[in-house]
């Protein structure tokens, strides 16, 4: 995590609350997005379960569209497939 976005998690690395500027907000997208294995398909249930599970302000939806816009996530037009984009490249530390 880049410096200063440790202070939007919670000890148990969840995000806590949903940063206001757009560079703490990739980086969140960045860590989420690592929560994804590279190569499997999931359902929309199996995202919002894994977004679930790392964030405790309850929008998943704000995260899962975020994450579809930053281009971390890529689905099908119809919603019934998503993957981790093997294109998105991380950015050197």
């Amino acid at each position: 995590m880049g410096q200063g976005i440790e202070r939007f998690f919670d000890e148990a690395g969840r995000l806590k609350c949903w940063p206001s500027k757009q560079a703490p907000r990739e980086e969140a997208y960045h860590y989420l997005a690592q929560k994804f294995e590279p190569g499997r398909d999931y359902t929309e249930h199996e995202v919002n379960a894994i977004l679930t599970s790392w964030h405790t302000f309850g929008d998943l939806f704000i995260l899962r569209r975020g994450l579809i816009e930053s281009k971390w996530l890529v689905r099908m037009r119809n919603g019934s497939r998503y993957w981790r984009n093997p294109n998105k490249k991380e950015d050197p530390e």
